[in-house]
């Protein structure tokens, strides 16, 4: 059986890809809203966006580093790079379910900086 947190990774390994459309088909519920303060709230603003973004960067990787799972509530954190010159980026998407769908999204991201005093590491 799959678990709320597989589907998350599966809907974001999907957009990544470029199949933002079947991620949404796949796994998005009736009333699904994002929070991206960046596109229109309409979920076709933020399919479009997604696909566009993986036409620009054919090379995008996601790696995921780590998911949980909390209720309805699903968190994953991953590292995005957009090609291989690409620090990257690291980002956190909240997913709330109803049921085994998606109905709502949130989305941050902080840039892997070049230099940093913390020896940890963002991931």
């Amino acid at each position: 059986m799959r678990t709320r947190k597989d589907v998350a990774v599966s809907f974001l390994e999907l957009a990544a890809s470029g199949r933002a459309r079947e991620a949404y088909q796949k796994y998005a519920g009736a009333g699904f809203r994002h929070h991206n303060p960046h596109f229109d709230a309409a979920p076709e603003a933020l399919i479009a966006a997604m696909d566009e973004n993986a036409r620009e960067n054919p090379q995008k990787r996601l790696d995921v580093q780590r998911a949980l799972e909390d209720g309805d509530l699903v968190a994953v954190h991953s590292r995005v790079e957009h090609g291989p010159a690409d620090r990257g980026v690291a980002v956190v998407h909240i997913f709330r379910f109803d049921g085994d769908r998606i109905v709502e999204l949130w989305d941050l991201a902080q840039a892997v900086p070049e230099r940093s005093p913390n020896a940890n590491g963002m991931f």
